[in-house]
């Protein structure tokens, strides 16, 4: 039985999309469920994708066998850069069905695939082909990492825009409470959120994470 994939991408870069990820991971590990964890493309490192070795302390695992022979991380590249430019530089081309086949072969042996993506929703992979556009024609639901520091409410709801136009489904908002910003200004954001969510016509819930922890009924409101 081939297992689901469930994607997970930020408004932008260094919101806390592989913590999430890696929370995500653990809670439905220590739920009995058979899940792995993904990078599609990881730019900045060499050999085993920096995020998939951070999901694996995260859930208090070594590295598995599949991580090893490169399926959740079919894509590393050195130059720290978009993944367009950092495949570029080495003289690559990102193909899209390699990721794909990668995916699959995750599929095949675990009942659940969190893909994380790179930086943001509307990331380029290949010169003509944005992240959005790639989990849409998967036909991946997205888990859309935000947070609460300024410039927040302007770029997740872009990112629920794009999500709209592609036919995206937002399987849940995971809402990043561990920055430092004023309460205030932390819930207003997510009430904003919430509400710009209603309004698109979507009914995914909102999760915070807060040191370190998910909320206790995450799962269930996010029917993992």
């Amino acid at each position: 039985m081939k297992g689901s994939v469930v994607a997970v991408s930020g408004i932008d870069t260094g919101i806390g999309k592989t913590y999430a990820t890696g929370l995500l991971a653990k809670a439905l590990l220590q739920n009995g469920r058979n899940v792995i964890t993904q990078k599609i493309v990881q730019t900045g490192c060499e050999g085993v994708a920096e995020d998939v070795v951070e999901h694996r302390r995260i859930m208090g695992i070594g590295l598995q066998d599949v991580d090893r022979e490169g399926f959740t991380s079919p894509y590393v590249f050195r130059y720290p850069a978009s993944p367009h430019l950092s495949a570029r530089m080495e003289g690559v081309e990102i193909d899209v069905l390699h990721i794909r086949r990668a995916t699959f072969a995750l599929q095949k042996r675990y009942e659940l695939v969190l893909l994380e993506g790179v930086g943001g929703l509307m990331v380029p992979l290949t010169h003509d082909l944005l992240f959005a556009d790639y989990i849409s024609n998967a036909g991946y639901e997205l888990l859309l990492v935000t947070g609460t520091r300024l410039g927040s409410i302007s770029h997740t709801l872009l990112s629920i825009e794009a999500c709209v136009k592609r036919g995206i489904v937002i399987r849940g908002v995971m809402y990043n409470r561990f920055q430092s910003t004023e309460k205030v200004i932390a819930d207003d954001t997510r009430e904003i959120i919430m509400h710009y969510l209603n309004k698109a016509g979507s009914s995914a819930p909102v999760i915070d994470l807060r040191d370190g922890l998910l909320e206790e009924d995450a799962l269930a409101r996010l029917c993992l």
